[in-house]
């Protein structure tokens, strides 16, 4: 009977201790039980993306407030940043490659994997893992865990297909192509400068909650006449969709443009005192 007794002690001392391991939540996570399966981060905890291709071009997206920038730089595009992650906070197992694909499946990764690194607040690694090629039937995306020496299908539970395409851009495609990303409701004056039509040129303030036009140029008179609310939230309003086709930053001629008398500057300030300007060239160029 005492046996008995000391045995259960032993199993209840066995299992309390089981119990305070699974729920304390200090476990390593590469001894957890699936760790190498478990590639999404939940998205309101995302606060840095680093991607690499094995070409040495390198990609890193961090949040900005309420917007990403690019490479510490740049404002990122609202869209790609949406499906980047998407793809991060969501991407789950599909299933186990089977053991004959696996070594073709590695070498694959090897020659053309995406390295990917996710972090949360304080800089904190929180997942690392390699983003592969496409499954046969374009359902599922190859994945491998740093660490780990099993690949995974992956893909999306809010889509068929795969999600590589998400991580593949590069350089300005990261980039918000907005000539002037601010809302409407944001702005607080805008200028518009006519280099060789000075009589055409015209600031719009905006002072105690009134818009007011004036001249650009001091020595241009001012038109004194009244002006519709409506008419100004409407031009204002096309700033929001005023977007750049793409970057070419290596154009031959660009320096000989910049020589040039610009056709219109345009600046625009937010409440805030944020200013972006951005001048017009008459150009042609065959794309």
């Amino acid at each position: 009977m005492k046996k008995n007794y000391l045995l259960l002690a032993i199993f209840l001392l066995l299992a309390g201790g089981t119990a305070w391991y699974v729920l304390s939540g200090k476990k390593d996570e590469k001894h957890a039980l699936g760790w190498d399966r478990l590639f999404k981060v939940p998205e309101e905890e995302i606060q840095k993306v680093f991607i690499a291709k094995r070409t040495g071009v390198t990609t890193t997206l961090e949040r900005d407030g309420e917007n990403w920038k690019v490479n510490g730089q740049w404002r990122a595009s609202k869209s790609a940043v949406k499906s980047l992650i998407e793809s991060v906070s969501q991407m789950e197992l599909a299933f186990v490659p089977a053991p004959a694909a696996t070594d073709n499946i590695v070498k694959e990764l090897a020659g053309h994997g995406i390295k990917v690194e996710v972090y949360g607040k304080g800089n904190k690694l929180m997942k690392a893992y390699y983003i592969g090629g496409v499954t046969n039937d374009g359902g599922g995306t190859v994945a491998l865990m740093e660490g780990s020496e099993q690949p995974m299908i992956v893909k999306m539970p809010i889509m068929d297909g795969q999600v590589r395409t998400r991580f593949e851009l590069t350089g300005d495609d990261w980039r918000d192509r907005h000539v002037f990303p601010f809302p409407a409701d944001d702005i607080s004056s805008v200028s518009i400068e006519y280099p060789t039509q000075r009589n055409q040129s015209f600031k719009l303030d905006k002072a105690n909650g009134d818009w007011q036009v004036k001249p650009f140029y001091d020595n241009v008179p001012a038109i004194n006449k009244p002006f519709s609310k409506g008419r100004v939230d409407g031009f204002l309003v096309n700033f929001e969709t005023l977007m750049a086709e793409t970057f070419d930053n290596d154009y031959s001629k660009k320096d000989s443009i910049r020589q040039m008398i610009p056709f219109s500057v345009i600046s625009v300030k937010t409440k805030d005192g944020e200013e972006r300007k951005a001048a017009f060239y008459p150009t042609y160029r065959e794309y």
